[in-house]
């Protein structure tokens, strides 16, 4: 095919074989990803992120090394008038050829681009594309959002939202994210994005709206003391989500909290808001305000004025909603109740405490320490129950192992202890950095610590010596191992979260 002399050059020879090598290679791929499954997470990179810059690349290549070639032809020309610029003369059949394929070519190349651009935009929003790119660094992230009940909603629709605003506002953040993978700026643990999370309203609330109706729900929770015989123990709660009409009047429950009749605001004196020195409680209906601060976290009035006033909202309690760091007692509870682990080994609880808050270099050290302590432990102080059970034993360690795994990432220091969790009050002060019977008005009214605000207990005990509340009377809280009145004076976490 007759075409320009300009276009015999090297320059645009090697660009068009270029362009022309990369588009068949996406095409290539296009086809076996589809039809194959050819690839895996990461083909998606190449084809619509990679592979096109280097066909962009050629194409460029093509004018600019017609363009260089026509300056020397024009150059060496002795005769004859030299002009500047092309001329597109179309009684030419070069300049026709040559328009004929610029034409059909830019056509083709548009619709490739627009599909490769839309499909580019869906990759870089996938669950993959945020959790496995930057497999190491973003492996806790990855591995305890496949445990939460948010595993089908993608991260995109929590950490970016509806947008076009927050869509780009993502990706520059994604940019200097990249560099700091690339040059190792990123810090370990990763601090969770507080201060930059977008409004619960623009995201949680897509789905899970205060105006719906949240009945209230019943939890059975099943523990294991730490034992010889790991024994059970069981409590039934009732959770007061919603509010409820009894004999009393109305009972307001949790989600009151966030209630389109009240504005609860409160100060924070920690990046992590996990210290609350002032709340402030506004009724909308009546426009009586109230203002608690903490008895033993007093700040002067200039300190509070330069803190930030925070409207609570969902995240405030549910903060980790995707990535939960479960606490050692928690899942070794649940691995114990499912049978994953033998509640027939002797102190396996205790022993499984003792290997977990141990704190490890790496995975695999973690793993080797946990399966020569548990197989010591059995075969030096229990070689009858070692000879016995040696298959519950290693299930016991797998299950351990696995349990790690999920939950403790030695590589980016993440752990329950760097993440805490603000759901309950146990393990961390949750619920008790307000409901600690320390923030008091001016006027002496406290913001209760009693623990049937939240939730009453129905049923407590050990499997065959139940108690049970009777006539819908919640019963009074028993501490599974006698600690006298503790309990009532100190806050769980002072013990739960330091166990070992």
């Amino acid at each position: 095919m007759k075409l320009p002399s300009s276009i015999n050059n090297w320059l645009s020879i090697t660009g068009a074989i270029l362009a022309i090598f990369n588009l068949a290679t996406i095409l290539s791929l296009v086809i076996l990803n589809t039809f194959f499954g050819f690839g895996g997470t990461y083909i998606g990179l190449f084809i619509y992120m990679l592979l096109p810059g280097f066909m962009i690349a050629g194409l460029i290549l093509i004018p600019v090394g017609m363009r260089i070639e026509s300056k020397k032809q024009k150059k060496n020309k002795t005769e004859g008038e030299v002009k500047s610029w092309p001329v597109i003369n179309f009684n030419n059949q070069a300049t026709r050829n040559a328009s004929m394929i610029f034409v059909f070519g830019t056509m083709f190349l548009l619709i490739i681009s627009s599909i490769g651009s839309y499909e580019a935009f869906h990759f870089t929003e996938s669950v993959e594309f945020c959790g496995k790119l930057c497999h190491k660094v973003m492996e806790p992230e990855f591995v305890t959002y496949h445990g939460s009940s948010h595993e089908r909603v993608a991260c995109v629709e929590c950490h970016v939202g509806a947008g076009a605003g927050w869509y780009v506002k993502s990706k520059m953040s994604g940019l200097y994210q990249v560099y700091s993978v690339l040059f190792h700026k990123f810090p370990t643990p990763i601090p969770t994005p507080i201060a930059n999370l977008r409004p619960a309203r623009e995201t949680c609330e897509q789905c899970h709206w205060p105006e719906k109706f949240y009945d209230r729900k019943v939890k059975n929770l099943q523990s294991y003391l730490a034992d010889d015989t790991n024994t059970e123990h069981d409590i039934q709660l009732q959770m007061k989500t919603s509010s409820a009409i009894t004999a009393d009047g109305i009972e307001k429950g949790i989600h009151q909290h966030i209630s389109a009749d009240v504005k609860i605001e409160y100060k924070t004196s920690t990046n992590n808001r996990q210290v609350i020195p002032w709340v402030k409680y506004t009724n909308k209906k009546t426009g009586v305000t109230e203002v608690f601060t903490d008895s033993e976290n007093q700040l002067s009035q200039q300190k509070l004025d330069s803190l930030e006033t925070r409207v609570m909202d969902c995240l405030d309690c549910h903060n980790r909603p995707s990535h939960k760091y479960n606490f050692p007692q928690n899942f070794v509870d649940k691995s114990i109740s499912t049978g994953k682990i033998s509640k027939e080994l002797p102190g396996i609880k205790e022993l499984s405490m003792k290997v977990l808050y141990k704190e490890y270099s790496t995975k695999d050290s973690a793993f080797l320490a946990i399966k020569d302590k548990v197989t010591d432990y059995y075969k030096s102080g229990h070689p009858e129950v070692f000879a016995a059970k040696k298959g519950e034993i290693e299930n016991a360690i797998a299950e351990i192992q696995n349990g790690y795994a999920n939950n403790i990432f030695p590589y980016m220091k993440a752990d329950w202890r760097k993440y805490p969790n603000n759901i309950g009050h146990l393990e961390n002060d949750g619920c008790f950095r307000c409901h600690n019977d320390r923030h008091k008005t001016e006027s002496g009214k406290v913001i209760s610590k009693d623990c049937n605000l939240c939730h009453f207990i129905q049923a407590q005990g050990t499997p065959g010596t139940m108690e049970y509340g009777v006539g819908g009377k919640p019963l009074e809280f028993k501490h599974p191992v006698d600690i006298d009145n503790a309990w009532k004076t100190e806050l769980c976490s002072s013990c739960h979260n330091q166990l070992y």
